[in-house]
């Protein structure tokens, strides 16, 4: 049995096929793993969901911004954005059963020493207390209030995590945490504003951010060091595949690649690009 780990797809899904053609994927017993951000600003979100949909008890996937802005929209208390591409879902005949399905996706997915989420954790959480934290909002979003909460949830600025938080700040904090983080600062406060890839890891345009952020997976003393973490969320970063930490955003709706790691030995398939190039913000 292998597993496949993809990246953010963002509604890109003729490079999902063509990058499911690369793959020596088994219907028999292989599994496919997604980071999450399955639609949104590519072409085909509608088709591409239904397309994970189908493939049944053999895809895990977890939530990403884009989808959670998908959910959002739905239950009518978000608007869409001038690049969002999810009318074709808001429009479709099954929009029900296809949101209902979103809903119901975790915000962390764990398999023996392997933790998958979309943007990161914060330092100090450990494998056991991030499925803990991210199982309260998945609750929440399961639940017949579910559209209540999301209202809760798009109002104000992210609250940081502290020990001991209660209610809509918790909340709020950990679905921030989970969808959105990159760097924190040197008071381990995060950051959801800079977008940058750090220098030291490797982009050669990038512009170096300012001295004070780290970002959340070289925090000293991280208590997942020893997990292998599978994210996507940060295309300026790229891709990289280290013993303990798979970073997956390349950038494919930005007119890049969509990338996969098969976990059992760390084999990397890309795919570049069918859909263009779009504006990257």
């Amino acid at each position: 049995m292998a597993t496949y780990v993809i990246g953010d797809i963002q509604g890109c899904c003729d490079s999902l096929d063509a990058l499911m053609a690369q793959i020596p994927f088994r219907a028999q017993g292989d599994r496919l793993w997604f980071v999450g951000d399955l639609v949104n600003r590519g072409p085909k979100s509608l088709k591409t969901l239904r397309r994970i949909i189908a493939a049944g008890y053999r895809a895990k996937t977890v939530l990403g911004n884009h989808d959670l802005h998908l959910l959002a929209v739905a239950a009518g208390v978000r608007q869409q954005q001038p690049l969002d591409t999810l009318s074709g879902i808001l429009r479709a005949p099954d929009r029900s059963d296809l949101i209902d399905w979103l809903r119901h996706q975790p915000l962390a997915h764990a398999d023996g020493n392997n933790l998958m989420i979309h943007a990161g954790v914060l330092p100090h959480w450990t494998l056991a207390q991030t499925l803990r934290l991210a199982n309260e909002v998945s609750t929440r979003l399961r639940s017949r209030h579910w559209k209540d909460f999301l209202n809760e949830m798009v109002t104000g600025a992210p609250p940081h995590w502290a020990d001991g938080v209660r209610g809509q700040q918790r909340l709020r904090a950990i679905l921030n945490t989970l969808t959105r983080l990159r760097y924190l600062n040197a008071d381990g406060v995060p950051d959801f504003k800079n977008k940058q890839a750090p220098v030291t890891i490797g982009l050669g345009h990038a512009k170096k951010p300012r001295p004070a952020l780290i970002p959340w997976f070289e925090v000293a003393q991280r208590k997942t060091a020893r997990n292998r973490l599978i994210f996507g969320h940060w295309s300026t970063l790229g891709l990289i595949v280290k013993p303990n930490l798979i970073s997956l955003d390349t950038g494919c709706v930005w007119g890049r690649q969509l990338t996969a790691v098969r976990l059992e030995d760390q084999k990397i398939y890309i795919q570049t690009s069918h859909e263009g190039r779009q504006t990257e913000d």
